[in-house]
């Protein structure tokens, strides 16, 4: 079913509007969010979810290039673990450094979880060609 819902070209595109949210999410952060994260201490976290989705998106971006050369299927098995990843890893970073919730926190290690099996599945593509 992932084969045929997911297209290189929206591999690709996916990860490249990740990849610009990130310079926007990160410039953001930056200037208009400065106060509310150094007030709630977590400039350093709000930092790591912005590096994270930068790493995750070029991940993404590298898997659509993939996708002529090695098992396709395995890399949209990658890429819905790492855009999961994003959502749910940085995703949660932002809202804690934002809201000072703690309880985000909680979900920042699944998003971990999701992250490590997207880069098993990229690597488990290249072990088998196309």
């Amino acid at each position: 079913m992932i084969n045929q819902t997911i297209s290189k070209e929206t591999i690709l595109k996916t990860g490249i509007i990740f990849a610009l949210l990130t310079v926007a999410i990160g410039a953001f952060g930056a200037h208009g969010l400065s106060e509310i994260l150094s007030d709630n201490d977590k400039l350093e976290t709000y930092k790591t979810a912005v590096l994270y989705q930068l790493f995750h998106s070029i991940a993404v971006i590298v898997g659509g290039l993939l996708c002529d050369i090695y098992n396709p299927d395995k890399l949209k098995i990658a890429f819905v673990f790492h855009v999961a990843g994003i959502l749910l890893f940085s995703g949660s970073l932002y809202l804690l450094a934002i809201t000072n919730i703690g309880l985000f926190g909680a979900i920042t290690p699944i998003g971990g979880v999701l992250f490590i099996v997207g880069w098993i599945y990229l690597f488990l593509s290249i072990k088998s060609k196309k």
